[in-house]
Order: structure tokens, then sequence, then C-alpha cells
């Protein structure tokens, strides 16, 4: 029996939702470029439930059907207001309400397909909401209802801020969205299916991407980018901090990836927000030390930028805590995580590797008094 470590390189069940082939990340077929550049976030959600593009009509169905559900049960907010605010992480916030969502759903335990598409649209109008409310809770205001005339993006930062952002705001959440939906097979991906191919539900499958996603080497990278551009603090110290970095052998947050080789084809989109966004607020330095970073960790040890590196200074830019960007993170990838349920369901088997046994052999017992 042969291993590989981490499972890399192992070809785990086939899926048509989305792929890495060459560098190049599509959804559906369709390349990350072409649908960060043009499309919304729920054009992308209905791609990736339904392996094709919404006709006009189903689109705006889709927007109406998000924009009705996302407001919680009373009871998830009184339970994120019994949380010790202090010390909760919003990660785990999320996990424990993601999981109290399905006690409020009728339907929670309905395997039909049908039922299942109909708590995927709940599921994902709700997450966005949770996240809002935990932030506001914690700063000890009140959350604020959505508004039906608003995008998803658009709703989202209404809920987060109690008021309506700007255009440029809502367009950089709306790519971090489109760019963040889904990843093939990564760690929390595979987790939801494992979990749902015992015919387990939806929001356990949801409930265990998250848990997988709160790990440091999973989601978490762009919170840490930030910190480290914090503790660099202007653009002059930038290269001096990195080369220390390097020196004791530290790791770089944001660069590199485990899939791609020849760069992330994400990052560009949100490395030209970060421009954009830096400028609009008074904060290019932010920018600038970035791409210093950038070119020097890339010319030095031929790894570029990933997806986290600039969402990092975006999310930073738009006013948003930075122990809320993997929550963020998650808001988007939730579309992926559904897609990957429902995909699961429909041609199940239960996911049960082998392990391969190189502990202790023929070993014989002794009773205790003779150990």
């Amino acid at each position: 029996m042969s291993t590989t470590k981490g499972l890399e390189g192992i070809v785990a069940t086939e899926s048509s939702i989305s792929s890495i082939i060459d560098d190049q990340l599509t959804y559906a077929g369709y390349k990350i470029d072409d649908l960060a550049e043009n499309s919304s976030f729920e054009e992308v959600i209905f791609l990736l439930w339904n392996k094709r593009l919404p006709l006009e009509n189903e689109l705006a169905e889709l927007k109406e059907d998000l924009a009705s559900n996302m407001a919680l049960h009373d009871g998830v907010i009184q339970h994120l207001k019994s949380y010790d605010l202090k010390s909760v992480h919003p990660m785990a916030a999320l996990r424990t309400a993601v999981s109290l969502l399905g006690l409020y759903d009728e339907e929670a335990d309905v395997m039909e397909e049908a039922a299942n598409k109909r708590k995927a649209v709940r599921i994902q109008a709700q997450v966005s909401s949770v996240v809002a409310a935990f932030a506001r809770i914690r700063n000890g205001k009140e959350p604020v209802a959505p508004k039906k005339n608003l995008s998803y993006a658009a709703n989202f930062l209404y809920m987060l801020n109690g008021e309506e952002p700007k255009n440029l705001e809502i367009e950089a959440i709306n790519k971090a969205l489109v760019l963040h939906a889904d990843h093939e097979l990564n760690a929390s991906t595979f987790t939801s299916r494992v979990c749902v191919a015992t015919l387990s539900d939806v929001y356990s499958g949801i409930t265990a991407a998250i848990s997988a996603l709160k790990g440091p080497l999973h989601g978490g990278a762009n919170e840490r980018v930030m910190k480290m551009l914090e503790e660099i603090g202007e653009v002059d110290n930038a290269l001096p901090y990195i080369q220390e970095k390097l020196t004791n052998k530290e790791k770089i947050m944001g660069m590199g990836h485990r899939v791609y080789r020849t760069g992330d084809p994400r990052a560009k989109h949100l490395k030209k927000m970060s421009r954009e966004l830096t400028e609009l607020t008074g904060q290019s330095k932010w920018y600038e030390m970035s791409v210093k970073i950038e070119d020097y960790i890339k010319n030095e040890k031929g790894l570029p930028a990933n997806v986290d590196f600039y969402s990092a200074s975006v999310y930073h830019s738009l006013g948003i805590e930075h122990d809320l960007f993997t929550p963020i993170f998650a808001v988007s990838r939730v579309s992926g995580w559904l897609a990957h349920i429902l995909e699961q369901y429909e041609n199940n088997r239960l996911i049960r590797p082998r392990a391969e046994y190189v502990g202790p052999k023929n070993q014989t017992y002794t009773s205790v008094e003779n150990r």
C-alpha cells in the first residue's frame, strides 16, 4: 500500500464544479478572470449550483430568494448576544451559529433534492447575516436588517456598517466573493463532502467545513498578512523586515500556494482593488508595502502572491476588523461548499479511505500486575 502525506496529488473524486488545470482556475468551465471582471456573486452562486449561468429571470429569482432569506431568527441573535464577546473568535461564533441555524429550519433533516436546494439558499443568505450581526453585537450595536433591493455584496456591507456602501466598495466585496467562491477539493471542501457522504444533513456539512477553514493552515492567512503589514508600519521598513524574516527562516504569509506553481490567478484582481481602495481611503502605503514584499519574495524565492495577500489590504481599506477576514472568506466559500454537498448527494458513496499501519506488531497482552 503506497501513501502520500496530506493526500497531495491524490485524485479523490470526480467533479464538474471547478478545476485547476495548468494554473488556471475555472468555475464550471468559465475562467476566473472572466467571472471576476464581469459577473455578480449571485451569478456565480447559480453557476456553481447548476453548472451554467442563469437566465435573466433565474438570476432575478435567486437574488429575491437570497434577500428574502437573510433575516435571522431571533433565537440566533439572542444566542450571539450570549457569548463572552471579548474572547470568542468570529470563526468559532460562525461555526456554532451555522449549526444553530439548522435547529430553526423545519426542513433540516429532509433529504429530498428540492429541500436541499431550498436549504442551500437559506444557508447562503443567512451566513452573511450571522457575520454582520456578530460584528455589530460585539461592538455594542444592534444587528441591521437586510434590504431587499440591495445585491448580496451590498447587503453584507449594509448589515455590517448600517449605511449603504459606495459603488467601489460593493465592487470590491463582490469581486472578493467571486474569487473565493470555490477552489476544487481544498481541505474544507473535502471535509464537507466527507461529512455529507454519511448522508448527514447540509447544516452538518457546512459546520464541518467551517471547522476545517478555522484552522490556521487553511483560512486566516489574510488576517495574518494584515498583522504583518501593521508590524512593518511604513513602506521603507518592508524589505528589512522581510529580509530578517527570511534570515530567521520564518514563513511570509500570503506568498505561494500548494496547488499553483506559476502564480495564483485570483491575486491580480484583488491587487487592482487594493490599489484603488487604498488610494480612495488615503492609505496607499498598504498597497505600496505589499507590492514591495511581493516583488522581493518573487525574485528571491520564486513565490508569487496568492489570493490572501492582497485581500488583506482590500478588507482593511473597507474598515473591516481583521478577525472578520476569515469569516468573510467563509461567506463566499459557502457557495462552493454547498455546490459540492449537492454534487456529493447526487452520486453518493461513503468516503472511507484506508491507512497504512506503521505501529508495533505481534504484541502479547499481559495483566496489569505483571507489566
